[in-house]
């Protein structure tokens, strides 16, 4: 017998986010829709990727959990689905986003609204300085004494960047500032596509006492673009190696940061405490580069480059009021990443003295995930292309569920584009086979599909073994574009930043937003920001 789901209130999450208490507050919609308002700690788990999101992001299986839709249908099956991966303390939101908009919630826009907020309301704080993009141009034009150093992850930035730029991610600048504007007198631009990295980069900098003139690049690539600016696509121009003085001085001045702050510090015996810990989340990362992540790690962090970190708290930690533990080797990036996280009003932690032997864990830990239900029928890409050849058509029929972006750029011809989650509405539009084969880019997601979709068709239902990359490496043929879409693209929000084709209006309008932000903070009221 199914017992029916509890119900938290507002003023219940509301409560619990006032006193601190550790909740993960759920929105199961797809990104798109999540964008376009929810909670301010809500954090997007999609309803069709629960099994291979839930058990690293919640690691906690008695973590008190709220899940909501905004009337879809998403939310019920969701949360019986938490419950079946092992989560014991989860409820539905009374009333779903609408009820939390009849009770008086506030309602943010777009994605990463936490960081996004914070960081103008270190901005509305401090007066954290900018210059405009006609002001940068200026100053290149002239062949001034200036830098621009780009907060943003190396792929954003080879994406489009301020010509001359370079490549040093946030939690890198207070480390290599040094090295790259050696000169005092040297004037460094810090920028990102929008507001909040750049921003965040060019306090850091200023809370750590660099004696350059520092100034964010006011509204980033947006602003550049709209200034009507050529961007550069493309660069590779990568911060160096930095000296073992610089490392030490830039180790000192982050460490001063991080106690004006109220970091904690960690020694191997707390983190065996916080690992034991049963009623407690504890989050561990690594806020160092990918790359130095996977030449060697301490068991049991994950990769979170500092920088980005920061700017996406509700994907990397969506427990609210959860513990986090950072892990450097330098003493620097650490405790820069933690400076932030504190005044975010997390409990962090910094593990002191990390030595390079204790970096035992190589590349990227694998992941557990939880078995499918029902039987499996596997099918070799070899197979699957002569049945689609050799067969009347429609007698096999590919179900993609992989990300739309990845679809649209390739797939096996004539596969179908669905979102797991939508898939008897999906199931309806799609002609009837009598055979039907799931995959995605491994088939780890496509796997989970394959009992509801024997349950929807009474088909044949196979899983295509090793996915849509084992078809390519069988040097298979591909299909591109949009060609048989039976879910629409709302899984990924079109961030307004994203390249120079978006309307211009669009990215004002983004900026608007970003600038109205700190009104809804306080309006909002459950944040508990404080700026050093």
């Amino acid at each position: 017998m199914t017992h029916p789901l509890p119900f938290k209130t507002f003023q219940d999450v509301r409560q619990a986010l006032l006193a601190e208490q550790e909740i993960a507050l759920l929105d199961v919609r797809e990104e798109d829709p999540f964008a376009q308002g929810h909670p301010l700690f809500a954090a997007n788990f999609p309803a069709g990727r629960l099994e291979l999101d839930a058990w690293s992001r919640i690691p906690r299986r008695d973590t008190a959990i709220v899940v909501y839709d905004n009337g879809e249908g998403l939310a019920e099956p969701a949360a019986r689905t938490l419950q079946q991966l092992g989560y014991s303390d989860v409820a539905l939101l009374e009333g779903g986003l609408q009820g939390w908009k009849n009770a008086g919630g506030e309602i943010f826009i777009d994605v990463n609204v936490p960081s996004k907020a914070f960081g103008e309301l270190v901005e509305s704080v401090r007066h954290t300085p900018s210059l405009s993009a006609e002001e940068v141009q200026a100053l290149l034009k002239q062949h001034a004494d200036v830098v621009v150093l780009d907060a943003r992850r190396f792929d954003e930035y080879q994406t489009m960047s301020i010509p001359g730029g370079i490549s040093v991610p946030g939690a890198e600048l207070v480390l290599h500032a040094q090295a790259l504007a050696p000169n005092p007198a040297t004037q460094i631009i810090v920028n990102c596509a929008g507001r909040t990295r750049s921003l965040i980069g060019t306090q850091s900098l200023v809370n750590a006492g660099i004696p350059n003139p520092v100034a964010a690049l006011r509204n980033g690539t947006i602003g550049w673009t709209l200034a009507g600016q050529t961007l550069e696509h493309g660069a590779n121009r990568r911060f160096g190696a930095v000296s073992a003085e610089q490392q030490t001085q830039a180790a000192s001045q982050a460490r001063a940061v991080a106690e004006l702050a109220g970091v904690r510090r960690a020694l191997a015996a707390d983190l065996e405490r916080f690992i034991a810990e049963t009623g407690r989340t504890t989050y561990l990362f690594d806020v160092r580069t990918p790359e130095e992540y996977a030449a060697g790690h301490l068991p049991g962090f994950r990769s979170a480059p500092g920088g980005q970190l920061v700017q996406e708290t509700d994907h990397s930690a969506p427990v609210r009021g959860a513990r986090i533990v950072l892990a450097d080797t330098d003493g620097v990036r650490a405790n820069m990443t933690a400076s932030w996280l504190a005044q975010m009003n997390w409990e962090v932690w910094v593990l002191d003295t990390v030595p390079a032997s204790a970096l035992t864990e190589i590349g990227t830990p694998a992941q557990s995930y939880p078995e499918p239900q029902g039987p499996l029928h596997p099918v070799q890409p070899t197979e699957l292309a002569a049945w689609l050849q050799s067969e009347p058509t429609g007698e096999t029929v590919v179900i993609d569920t992989t990300t739309s972006a990845n679809y649209v750029k390739r797939h096996i011809p004539g596969a179908w584009f669905v979102l797991r989650s939508q898939l008897a509405e999906a199931v309806a539009h799609i002609p009837k086979a009598r055979r039907y084969v799931l995959t995605c880019g491994s088939s780890l997601l496509a796997r989970y599909a394959a009992a509801d979709l024997t349950r929807l068709t009474g088909a044949e239902v196979y899983v295509l073994q090793g996915g849509t990359l084992a078809w390519i490496e069988a040097n298979l043929p591909l299909e591109h574009g949009e060609t048989h879409l039976a879910s629409p693209r709302t899984d990924r929000y079109r961030r307004p930043y994203e390249g120079t084709d978006n309307a211009r209006e669009a990215m004002q309008a983004y900026l608007d937003w970003e600038f109205g932000l700190v009104e809804q903070l306080g309006r909002d009221g459950t944040h508990g920001f404080r700026v050093i």
